[in-house]
Parts: structure tokens; C-alpha cells; sequence
């Protein structure tokens, strides 16, 4: 791969022949047309980790993409930056500036859209629809092995959030005239590879961890990596190189996610500030700014200011340490051999104190009460859902199908003649996309546990 190649600012399913904007480059209009979208907006009412809404403001999914393309603009600009200045003679005019002042722009972009494809309530949202696809009655499994292939199928039995957010932000979004330029597409593509072959950690490839794109999305995938000159690894397991402006927006993801579940359990009485000050502080042992955060830890009295500080302090050092990380590994980056995150690589110290995070945060956040009820509730609540309406789906003549077909909003196009596999997408397109308080909402009223009113 080659740095004047990865970007262009061709948009999926446009011509490009729009009128021209003045006023904001490509990428950022990519950006205003994802922040005014729905499907952005919706995230404001997703349980990121912990259960909404409460007196005690914690994250959303909207929160913290926010702040994930908040470091992830940093990331950009910092790499844009050195990477401009490192190939001066070699760049072209338009590659010099798209490095210099719009990489920043995309990536921003698509850490702002690397959540948008999660259903509701957190990650067991993910786990409840792959469970309902991998359990059902015999007799529907087998009606689907008949009519679905093998990859249509997997999409459903390992449905991936980071596959959907594709799905939305492609085919999703070119329904509604949103296009997004290839680019920022590419950059959110986190495991490009499709579901029959993916969720593979034996391959050693950071690109099988997972899937990236469903079967449904496989021609807007191989559209983007020959706009972009992507390395395809393997054609029949539509395995494809990561764009390496993708380690970006995960890195911003890794940073963020981490402390701010921190920052989020300390407000509601997880952990103390004490726990969480053990954690964070450490990082800046022997930096050039220790001094200056020990005695502002002194200065500052209330516990909550202390934590932004660190927060702010700790984001920083991160930032410049993966910036710096994705520069070093700038070969292995364009050959599609890098297999590491890039907060994997950074030094040794640092690396054992974030790996320190994660296991007091298994321990005592991901498995609170708080959370693991609001993952149940998810398992019931969407399990139930996609029960009424994949139900409706599969046998349209009932009285009760028919009722429930048309709370389906006609954007979802339940056609029959669309075929059985569009058809599922498009339900799952409607469950995924609701907010936590309108899954309950609606599945109390269809299972009778609430009995709606007119208002």
C-alpha cells in the first residue's frame, strides 16, 4: 500500500458531481453529515457500560464517541503531521495537504461512527442476536441453511457490530443520501474479513479477530479497496489488509474506553478515588511532568477535579506514545503486517499498568451487578423482539404477523420479493438501530406486559 493512495475523496454510490463547498473540505462534510444523522443521534440513549439513565451522569454510546474522535483528531493531525513532513520531496501537492490538514479530519470522522452499528444495551446486545440465530428451532435452522448460504447465515450467528456500522454508514446511508467518501469508510473497518471466515484468533491476523462487513456489503468492500489500492490477502475468504488509518481510531477507542470507565465507576461508587488514583498515577513516573501533577494532586481538593486532571494528563501522554508507535511501524503498516494494536506496542511499562486497568476493570466494573442485570435485560428484551418480527418474517399470513409487519417503519423495506436474507438484515436493521428506553418500550407493548395508550 502507498500513502498517496489510501486517501480519496470519491464518495460510495455518488457520482461526485455535487456542488462544491467552499466552506468545508470533503472529509469534514463527511463528519456534519454523520453528527446531523439519526443513526448518530440515537446513540445518545445506548448503554455504553453501565445502565441509563441515572441520577449520576455516566457515558452513552454518543458521550463517548464524542471523546473518542476528540483524541482520535489528535491522533490525525500528530501522524498527518510527521508523515507530511517525512515525505516532503516524495508527496504530491494534494497528498502533502490531505496529510498535513485533513487526515485529522477522517479519522475524527470515523471514530465519531465506530459505535454506530452497536444495538442496544452494550455488548450484550451482540451476544443476544447471535444467540437467538444459533438457537433456534430445528426447523428454522434448517429453513435457513436451505435458503441463506453459508456466509448469509454466519452473518446472523456471529453478528458483529463493527459489521453492521459498515452496513449503516454503506448501504444504510446511500439509501438516505448520506454517502461518506471511501476513506472514511475504510477507516472503520476494523476486521476486514467476512463472517464465515472471521472470529479466528489462531490465524494470528488482527483483521480474523472478528468480521467486517457482511455479505450483503461484500462489493462496497472490494469497491473501497480498489479505490484505495488495499492489499487483498485471500479473495475467497474476502480477506483484505486493514487501512492503517483504521489503528487510529482504535487507538483513540483504546485510550478513552479505558480510563473513562474509570472515571465512570468512581462517580458511582465502584471504585474509589483511591483505586482509581493507583491506577492512573503511575504513568507518570519519571516524566518530564511529574512534578507538576503531584503538586497539582495537592492544589486541587475536589476528588473529581483530580480525576479529570489525570484524565486529561493520561490522554495526552497516550496519544503522543501511539502516535509515535504508528510512525515506528510505518513498513509494517503499508505491507499489511502489522498485528498489534497500537497501545500493545507502546513501551513496556506503560503497556503493564494499561494491562493492570483491564483486569481490575473485568473484575469490578464489566462483571457489577449494574452491568451484568442490564445485559441480561438485553438478552430478554432483544431476544424477544427479534422473535415477534423474524417470526413475522418467516410466516407473513398470520393475523399477528401482518399486525406486526406494519410497525416495521417502510424505511426497512420488509418486500418479500427482497428475498429471505435482505428481509432478517432489514429486521435486524430495525432492533440494532433502536435506543435502550424504545426496545423495552416496544417489547413491553407487543408481549403484553404493557398495554398501550393513546395520548
Amino acid at each position: 500500500m502507498n500513502w498517496q493512495s489510501l486517501f480519496s475523496n470519491k464518495r460510495y454510490g455518488s457520482s461526485n458531481k455535487g456542488l462544491n463547498d467552499e466552506t468545508r473540505g470533503e472529509y469534514l462534510r463527511d463528519y456534519d453529515r454523520l453528527i446531523f444523522s439519526s443513526q448518530f443521534r440515537r446513540l445518545q440513549n445506548k448503554t455504553q457500560v453501565f445502565p441509563l439513565p441515572g441520577a449520576v451522569f455516566v457515558h452513552n454510546r454518543l458521550t463517548h464517541s464524542l471523546e473518542v474522535a476528540s483524541v482520535g483528531r489528535s491522533l490525525g493531525r500528530l501522524v498527518g503531521e510527521k508523515l507530511a513532513e517525512k515525505y516532503k520531496d516524495e508527496f504530491n501537492d494534494q497528498a502533502t495537504n490531505f496529510y498535513r490538514f485533513e487526515l485529522s479530519d477522517v479519522v475524527q470522522t470515523a471514530c465519531l461512527a465506530h459505535d454506530i452499528g452497536n444495538p442496544p444495551f452494550g455488548h450484550s446486545g451482540e451476544d443476544a442476536i447471535r444467540t437467538f440465530f444459533r438457537e433456534l428451532p430445528e426447523n428454522l435452522s434448517q429453513k435457513l441453511e436451505v435458503e441463506l448460504s453459508e456466509n448469509q447465515f454466519n452473518d446472523l450467528k456471529n453478528f458483529e457490530g463493527n459489521a453492521n456500522a459498515f452496513r449503516i454508514l454503506s448501504t444504510l446511508f446511500k439509501k438516505s443520501g448520506l454517502k461518506l467518501t471511501y476513506t472514511s469508510l475504510a477507516s472503520i473497518v476494523k476486521y476486514p474479513v467476512d463472517s464465515t471466515h472471521g472470529f479466528n484468533k489462531k490465524t494470528g491476523l488482527i483483521s480474523t479477530k472478528k468480521s467486517g462487513y457482511f455479505d450483503a456489503e461484500l462489493e462496497v468492500a472490494y469497491e473501497m479497496a480498489n479505490e484505495l489500492q488495499l492489499i487483498t490477502f485471500d479473495q475467497e475468504k474476502h480477506l483484505l489488509a486493514r487501512h492503517p488509518f483504521v489503528f487510529l481510531v482504535e487507538a483513540a477507542d483504546d485510550i478513552c474506553y479505558r480510563i473513562i470507565d474509570l472515571e465512570d465507576a468512581f462517580r458511582l461508587n465502584i471504585l474509589s478515588f483511591e483505586e482509581v488514583k493507583s491506577l492512573l498515577l503511575p504513568f507518570f513516573d519519571g516524566e518530564k511532568n511529574e512534578e507538576y501533577i503531584l503538586q497539582q494532586m495537592l492544589d486541587i481538593k475536589d476528588e473529581k477535579q483530580k480525576l479529570s486532571l489525570l484524565r486529561a494528563m493520561l490522554i495526552n501522554l497516550l496519544t503522543n506514545r501511539c502516535a509515535a508507535v504508528f510512525i515506528e511501524n510505518e513498513e509494517k503498516l503499508l505491507n499489511g503486517e502489522l498485528n498489534q494494536s497500537l497501545i500493545d506496542l507502546i513501551d513496556e511499562k506503560s503497556l503493564a499498568l494499561v494491562e493492570k486497568i483491564d483486569e481490575v476493570s473485568i473484575k469490578k466494573i464489566y462483571n457489577h451487578k449494574s452491568v451484568v442485570e442490564i445485559e441480561i435485560a438485553g438478552f430478554h428484551v432483544i431476544g424477544g423482539l427479534l422473535k415477534e418480527f423474524t417470526g413475522a418474517v418467516l410466516d407473513r399470513k398470520t393475523a399477528k404477523s401482518k399486525k406486526l409487519l406494519r410497525l416495521v417503519p417502510e424505511q426497512f423495506d420488509l418486500n418479500p420479493e427482497n428475498g429471505l436474507y435482505q428481509n432478517l438484515l432489514s429486521v435486524i436493521d430495525f432492533i440494532s438501530g433502536m435506543t435502550d428506553l424504545y426496545a423495552i418500550d416496544l417489547y413491553r407493548k407487543i408481549t403484553g406486559i404493557q398495554i398501550p395508550t393513546l395520548s
